[in-house]
């Protein structure tokens, strides 16, 4: 059932105003490092400890990778086991929401991977272009 086309013109309006509560949840799902923690954990074969994780997502920062989880925990997308071993062992998997929006930020990943060439290629083009003066206000 598509939910979207039921809503009020005027709700869909409102989630582009600043006092919108969806506006936080885009705002950590526009987060690079976000799309990338929730593409790792939606592909892994199961929960993943805390340097595998760091070890796929080449170019994280331990304290960046900290705090993404911790958002992604905070907004129930995440869930961190811990096991009481010494040293403790610590796993992060995805909860239902977050299997949920994984879909999502996996067919995001994905469509970007699909395009890359093609926005290189635009990219290069509108770079090599003379440049044009600003109109005169």
């Amino acid at each position: 059932m598509d939910t979207v086309s039921r809503r009020d013109p005027a709700d869909l309006l409102a989630t582009y105003r600043r006092d919108c509560p969806s506006r936080t949840v885009v705002e950590v799902l526009a987060n690079k490092w976000s799309l990338y923690v929730l593409a790792a954990l939606r592909r892994s074969d199961g929960p993943l400890r805390f340097g595998r994780l760091r070890r796929q997502l080449d170019g994280v920062t331990q304290k960046m990778l900290t705090q993404t989880l911790r958002s992604l925990e905070r907004d129930g997308l995440v869930e961190r086991t811990v096991y009481p071993t010494v040293p403790p062992r610590v796993e992060y998997s995805l909860t239902g929401l977050g299997h949920s929006v994984g879909r999502l930020t996996t067919a995001v990943a994905d469509w970007a991977v699909d395009h890359a060439a093609l926005i290189h290629s635009a990219r290069a083009a509108f770079d090599a272009r003379p440049e044009q003066p600003e109109p005169a206000r």
